[in-house]
């Protein structure tokens, strides 16, 4: 950057104040200065390239590299210490977040030590809203496996083995059954509480978007990102699979790898700051949904999540490595600041910070042709939508 140009900091509470929405764009380059990148793609499809109009009448080719529900899952890979680490880094904890846990219980209850963890809301495309823990079993602070309350005498053998499930508490907690009725859809004056229990257990959902289509709830993104590839061209070429013990039936399969090139790679991250603000707002005495402080965590995740995704190189996917060059706002260059830290503990986030949910290992891990709740649905996280929107 010349000692000339414009350079701007930007904080959440400073974001949270200005214009919305708050645009970014970051350009990257191929780590090792390579020509060539992987872009998202299927077997038999390959990448996406298509033509863009542009003012002087032509067109440009622009590849997409990463679509948004991608890019949601990168920006929540940097929340774990690793790929197969599920732990918040150290910078995050004390955010709540929701885990799948497994093991063997005893005498109903299963202690810490004894959980085995299967997935995390960071890790489920669809987050709180994922089978994985709406179907979950709900596991009181002592460890014991909680069961539903019993109703009714007449009932009482009917629901004594009936396991309380964590929708259960979301459906009291929202407060949307509908009165007269069984079914949950949350009239006008209940969203409010939607959004304190969604932030109160999984505040990562509500940057990122969750759909309830059972109860016709629907969060789009605060944060919206994208990933492309302008002046593109496609890069064909061929890969070979040697059996060299020959004990496999495959031979030596020919394979189509699609490449590409371009003359610049940019990534588009956009924040919702109006959606934010309609989280919650002040009446007389009183707060509706969400506070002030807790708006502006969510502003501040989306910024970390930004500043910890461009901060080093990344790896999109095998063969797409690349490192930030400039991140700029209009005509601007930008530096982030955030106190992430801080951010939590202003959030105020009740305790238990981490909610277990408990799944029998012979639900989870069934035969072949059983499949476990929404199997394969991150399957395709490098590559297109796996998100419940």
């Amino acid at each position: 950057m010349s000692e000339t140009e414009t350079k701007t900091t930007l904080t959440p509470e400073g974001a949270l104040r200005g214009e919305s929405p708050l645009v970014f764009i970051a350009t990257f380059k191929p780590v090792g200065d390579l020509d060539r990148f992987q872009p998202a793609g299927f077997p038999e499809v390959g990448h996406v390239i298509y033509k863009a109009p542009r003012g002087n009448g032509t067109v440009e080719h622009v590849c997409i590299v990463d679509s948004a529900a991608s890019m949601a899952n990168h920006l929540e890979a940097v929340c774990m210490r690793g790929p197969h680490d599920y732990e918040l880094v150290e910078e995050l904890e004390g955010m709540p977040y929701l885990r799948c846990v497994t093991g063997e219980p005893e005498n109903g209850k299963l202690p810490p030590e004894k959980r085995e963890l299967v997935v995390t809301s960071l890790t489920e495309g669809h987050r709180i809203a994922s089978t994985y823990f709406l179907e979950g079993q709900t596991i009181d602070p002592n460890g014991q496996l909680e069961m539903k309350k019993k109703e009714a005498k007449e009932k009482e053998k009917e629901l004594q083995h009936e396991p309380k499930q964590f929708q259960d508490v979301l459906v009291n907690d929202f407060g949307i059954i509908l009165p007269g009725s069984t079914k949950a859809h949350p009239p006008a004056e209940k969203w409010w509480n939607v959004f304190k229990t969604i932030f109160r257990y999984d505040p990562n959902a509500l940057v990122h978007g969750v759909l309830f289509p059972q109860w016709q709830i629907k969060i789009p993104r605060v944060l919206t990102a994208h990933l492309e590839a302008f002046g593109a061209a496609r890069v064909d070429r061929s890969g070979v699979k040697f059996d060299r013990l020959g004990t496999t039936t495959s031979g030596q399969p020919i394979f189509a790898v699609d490449d590409a090139t371009a003359r610049e790679i940019r990534a588009t991250f956009i924040i919702d700051l109006a959606l934010v603000q309609s989280f919650g707002r002040d009446k007389a005495s009183s707060v509706l949904g969400l506070t002030h402080k807790q708006k502006e965590f969510l502003v501040a995740l989306a910024l970390w999540k930004i500043k910890r995704l461009l901060e080093k190189p990344f790896r999109f996917r095998s063969a797409c490595h690349l490192r930030c060059e400039s991140l700029r706002q209009r005509d601007m260059n930008v530096e982030i600041r955030v106190d992430i830290k801080q951010a939590i503990k202003d959030a105020d986030f009740p305790d238990p910070r981490v909610t277990d949910v408990y799944w029998p290992r012979e639900k989870l891990y069934r035969a072949e042709e059983q499949a476990s709740p929404e199997e394969g649905e991150r399957a395709e996280a490098d590559s297109e939508e796996t998100e419940g929107e």
